[in-house]
């Protein structure tokens, strides 16, 4: 039996731009490319009929009203190609933004290998492509422009390590007072961020937003601090000596130490990290990011 096309949504719909080009989506378009080192990349062979038909590009589509362009890229995916939601893990967006009309496109990695499956009556085909033969096949028009912003980032992985101490001492809210609440706000904080994605400005990246694995090390009074209400979103490490030597050791253990940013103001630390290949992002970048939340 032949797919079916899918009914529409809230947000599909064409929109007409000044200029009088059209593109699908009132509340913007959205697309996920995820990226596995063993697999390549996941296109979609677009059906005929379809915008651009016959051309290759992502699993996407227009957003749904309210809908955060992580959420949109990833539903679009899952409805078809069949990408398993659990596995794709969001890394960065980059933004094509017209000012009438959007398009994110949401880069991911996935934590286990999975077939793609064809979802519906827009696609001719969806398969793994190897990053090497991605400009031979004939691509849609949008991402072909972006293609090459994207190819050298599709796998950066950046660590975020938060020098609490350093952080949290920023900032003269009183937070000598109890140190532990003061930790634990900042924590909240820090998962508010990463839910929503942390600016690329804030540690120095391309793109617009990032998703990054966010480590915490606390010491001293702090390591007192209350379990979050969300322990999963954030690695919280209570060092066993001094909170810069647990740092260290985290940057250290990385395979690949240049993915660490360290968010500290502290030059002695900063000297040492840098040492090691990772970079630095500092409390006032960050403050500002938690600030915009």
């Amino acid at each position: 039996m032949p797919l079916k096309r899918r009914p529409h949504g809230s947000g599909d719909a064409w929109v007409e731009g000044p200029d009088g080009r059209r593109f699908w989506g009132t509340y913007g378009a959205a697309g996920l490319l995820v990226a596995r080192h063993d697999d390549g990349v996941l296109l979609q062979h677009r059906a005929e009929w379809s915008h651009f038909g016959g051309t290759w590009g992502l699993p996407g589509g227009a957003r749904h009203q309210g809908e955060s362009a992580r959420d949109g890229a990833v539903r679009e995916a899952v409805e078809e190609a069949g990408v398993p939601a659990p596995v794709v893990r969001p890394r960065f967006l980059s933004l094509l933004d017209l000012g009438w009309w959007s398009y994110s496109t949401v880069v991911a990695g996935a934590d286990a290998p999975f077939t793609p499956v064809i979802g519906d009556a827009e696609s001719i085909e969806v398969r793994w492509v190897p990053v090497a033969e991605v400009d031979d096949l004939p691509l849609h028009p949008g991402f072909a422009d972006r293609w090459p912003s994207l190819r050298d980032d599709l796998f950066r992985d950046p660590v975020v390590i938060v020098d609490a101490a350093n952080v949290v001492g920023s900032r003269p809210d009183g937070w000598w007072r109890d140190r532990p609440g003061a930790a634990l706000r900042l924590v909240e904080h820090l998962v508010a961020l990463t839910e929503a994605g942390w600016p690329a400005e804030t540690l120095g990246l391309p793109h617009e937003t990032w998703w990054p694995r966010v480590v915490v090390v606390l010491e001293g009074e702090a390591k007192r601090m209350p379990d979050p209400v969300h322990p999963a979103t954030l690695d919280i490490e209570r060092a066993g000596t001094d909170g810069d030597s647990a740092i260290i050791t985290r940057v250290e253990s990385l395979p690949d130490p240049t993915q660490a940013i360290v968010v500290t103001a502290d030059r002695g630390l900063t000297d040492r990290v840098t040492a090691l290949g990772a970079s630095t992002a500092s409390p006032a970048a960050l403050w500002r990011a938690i600030d915009a939340v």
